[in-house]
């Protein structure tokens, strides 16, 4: 995912102590659908010359694969034996295959513990990112590395060497470091000796780590209660063999340049805004993932993203963001500078309207989530609560774990999470993959059915009652992967047209004998405490949020407001539903590190929304005007 500009300070908030920043999208609604001409879309075509690729049947809706399926074996050992045969052609690929049978073969039996799972996973990025202000280039950005990730485990798959130790007096410093290790970086030349040595020497010091931090384990758990889930810390997943073909598209950054000159200097008719930029950001990515089991997997994951943000400061000293982008697969995709103008006027007109608009009270009553809204609204109260490893983590909440087919929403809501999904319409959806980072194909997942907990978001770490992976495993380079959100969509058996669900929000305010409702057109983000030492809360920074008054006065744009609540009060406030769908897209950062993610909603009714003021800055707006304005005013041109 290319970073979303992270000058705004509202545009960072904390997901399990770390963040979510959402970009957004142009409105507009269309059934989900999958982009067969896109290179990360799922299709079924035959096996290439280009590719190859052994895959087993999924549960919960199975999974998808580009190329043709094969079942595997019953037993894992004979799917090794399958798998190993294949081979992918790909240097790089082939040379961690080897150093890793090589390394398994000696290892698994030295050592107070054997070693009975190891894993290599590889990303080659490739990143441009090019920053324009105020009509001039301000970051030239370009940069390829290759980073490699050891994950050795030992002991067995009840317990192991990942194992998380209880009581923070009792972890080792090392501990609190080895989830969020820095990946190392290793040769960029498809060099077979260079690879395997630099293999060789991580594999080394994984596997000694591997061993101290078992001991740690054990001696933890003869000191601890008896955990509350007791399942298995790792679990049987069938190998997968499956090569990509390398895309790289061309991209013309000079070109791009001049472009983000032109487009960022339309900012210069704008004084009241106090800082902007156009960023153009191109990620090229290749994952390569190879197993003890088996598999062999290598990915290609691109997109990029032509992103705005402005600012400016009110009268009473807050700051005021906002931002658009948009998201493509394909840099070819990217639309034309007519396109990019529109949305960026667009854009500083409205954060003018929003400076001049009154600050929002605190509220409690009916209100309105456009579909980016509704999307971050679920994001936040169900997803991260529904990934699997936090079921059985003593220090979480563990809000929905003894929750599975009981009522948590209304009968109306589904809500599923199917990473194999390209686009939502014409909208791309940036959390969609083939492959989880442990190298399982992603599968389509039923959350919730028709109100009621179904399933959990699963890594190869089971809980009770989910005891396999169903490709949900995500990490950003350096940290060990754990359960995350893909895509997810928001469904509703119960819709009416938007305006009706206006005048539904008009009539549950004077029901309540509230003056007014709200809406919340848009969103930077949000965050969630999902910790047990934590309230149990959510909380979403709204961009944009309108006034609805009961006695039919005209709509009122309000300014610093932020939405705060709790999980399971809040789902089963909704209301209703209306007929439109829309997506938000961004980055989601939790313990695994920054993951790409998207979700579609349609707007939702809620019968009760919290609303407290947002904190703002002290400082006085700037004294003397913009230099571009005082040149405007002294020459009479325009700039």
């Amino acid at each position: 995912m290319p970073p979303i500009n992270f000058r705004s300070k509202r545009l960072l908030s904390f997901a399990v102590s770390l963040s979510i920043s959402i970009s957004t999208f142009s409105p507009g609604c269309a059934a989900t659908t999958v982009d067969s001409e896109d290179p990360r879309s799922i299709n079924s075509s035959a096996i290439g010359a280009d590719q190859l690729a052994l895959v087993s049947t999924g549960t919960n809706g199975g999974s998808k694969s580009d190329s043709r399926s094969m079942t595997l074996p019953s037993t894992l050992q004979k799917g090794q034996e399958v798998a190993k045969i294949a081979m992918t052609g790909d240097i790089l690929l082939d040379a961690m295959n080897k150093e890793l049978d090589r390394s398994f073969a000696l290892l698994k039996s030295v050592g107070t513990s054997p070693l009975y799972f190891l894993s290599y996973r590889v990303y080659d990025t490739e990143d441009i990112n090019l920053i324009a202000s105020y009509g001039a280039i301000e970051s030239d950005g370009q940069n390829r590395r290759r980073m490699l990730d050891v994950e050795a485990r030992v002991g067995d798959l009840k317990t192991d060497s990942s194992h998380k130790l209880r009581g923070d007096s009792d972890a080792p410093i090392e501990r609190f470091f080895l989830d969020s290790r820095a990946p190392v970086e290793f040769s960029l030349d498809d060099d077979e000796p260079a690879i395997r040595t630099a293999l060789w020497l991580v594999t080394d010091d994984a596997f000694k780590r591997a061993q101290r931090n078992l001991i740690q384990v054990k001696a933890n758990q003869t000191v601890k209660v008896v955990e509350e889930d007791q399942s298995d810390d790792f679990s049987i997943a069938p190998p997968v063999v499956s090569v990509e073909k390398a895309l790289k598209p061309s991209i013309d950054t000079d070109q791009w340049k001049q472009r983000l000159r032109k487009l960022s200097a339309i900012y210069k008719e704008y004084p009241e805004i106090t800082d902007s930029d156009v960023t153009l950001d191109i990620d090229l990515d290749e994952r390569y993932i190879t197993t003890s089991e088996g598999t062999k997997v290598r990915t290609q994951d691109r997109q990029a993203r032509v992103s705005t943000s402005v600012s400016t400061v009110a009268a009473d000293g807050m700051v005021l963001y906002l931002f658009d982008s948009i998201d493509v697969f394909d840099p070819k995709d990217l639309p034309d500078d007519a396109v990019l103008e529109k949305r960026i006027r667009t854009l500083a007109d409205n954060i003018i309207t929003l400076k001049k608009a009154p600050v929002a009270e605190p509220y409690v009553g009916p209100a309105i989530l456009r579909g980016r809204a509704s999307g971050v609204f679920f994001h936040e109260v169900l997803g991260h609560r529904v990934e699997g490893h936090r079921q059985k983590d003593e220090d979480e909440g563990r809000t929905f774990a003894k929750k599975v087919d009981q009522k948590i929403m209304p009968e109306f809501i589904s809500v599923f999470d199917d990473p194999t999904l390209a686009a939502s319409g014409d909208r791309p959806l940036v959390g969609h993959y083939k492959f989880d980072n442990e190298g399982v194909p992603a599968q389509r997942v039923t959350v919730v059915e028709n109100g009621i907990l179904k399933n959990f978001l699963m890594g190869r770490s089971p809980v009770v009652n989910f005891n396999k992976s169903n490709g949900h495993s995500r990490c950003q380079p350096g940290s060990k992967p754990v359960a995350r959100q893909g895509n997810l969509i928001i469904q509703s058996n119960k819709t009416v047209p938007f305006e009706e669900l206006k005048r539904m929000l008009v009539e549950e305010a004077n029901r309540q004998g509230k003056p007014y409702g709200l809406i919340f057109d848009d969103i930077a983000g949000g965050f969630a405490l999902t910790q047990a030492f934590m309230p149990q809360s959510f909380q979403l920074l709204p961009l944009r949020v309108t006034r609805v008054w009961a006695d039919g006065r005209p709509d009122q744009l309000l300014r610093g407001v932020n939405l705060v609540g709790t999980p399971l009060a809040s789902l089963e406030t909704i209301i209703n539903a209306a007929d439109d769908i829309d997506t938000f897209s961004g980055v989601c950062g939790a313990e695994s590190g920054w993951v790409p993610v998207s979700a579609t909603s349609p707007s939702l009714l809620v019968r009760t929304i919290e609303v407290a003021r947002e904190w703002k800055e002290q400082d006085k707006p700037p004294i003397l005007p913009p230099p571009t304005a005082a040149v405007k005013i002294e020459t009479g041109d325009k700039l």
